[in-house]
C-alpha cells in the first residue's frame, strides 16, 4: 500500500504512538520498530534522524546547547592529547 505522508502526519504518528505507549503503562519513547518501514522512512525524511524526529514531535526534550558545547570541548581535548602524543613519539625517535 503506497501512502504519502506529510510532515504534520509524521509528527501526529509519533505523538499518537507516544500516547498509546503511555496508556499501556510503558514509559519508553516510540521506537522505529513500532512503525512500518514506510512510516519510518517518511518520518526521517521530514524530521531528520530518529532522535531529532522525536524532538520535533515533542516526544523527547530537545538537546541543550550545553551538551553540544561539552561535545565540542571533548573533541578539542582529544585533539590536543593526540598532538601531545605525536610530539612525544617524535621526540623519542629522533
Amino acid at each position: 500500500m503506497d501512502i504519502s505522508y506529510t510532515r504534520e502526519q509524521c509528527i501526529l504518528l509519533l505523538r499518537e504512538k507516544q500516547q498509546q505507549l503511555a496508556q499501556q503503562g510503558l514509559s519508553r519513547l516510540p521506537q522505529r520498530a513500532d512503525f512500518s518501514e514506510e512510516q519510518v522512512v517518511a518520518c526521517k525524511a521530514f524530521l531528520g534522524p530518529w532522535p531529532r524526529a522525536l524532538e520535533a514531535a515533542g516526544c523527547k526534550p530537545p538537546r541543550t546547547d550545553d551538551r553540544l558545547q561539552r561535545n565540542r570541548e571533548k573533541r578539542i581535548r582529544a585533539k590536543r592529547r593526540r598532538r601531545e602524543t605525536e610530539k612525544e613519539n617524535k621526540n623519542e625517535r629522533g
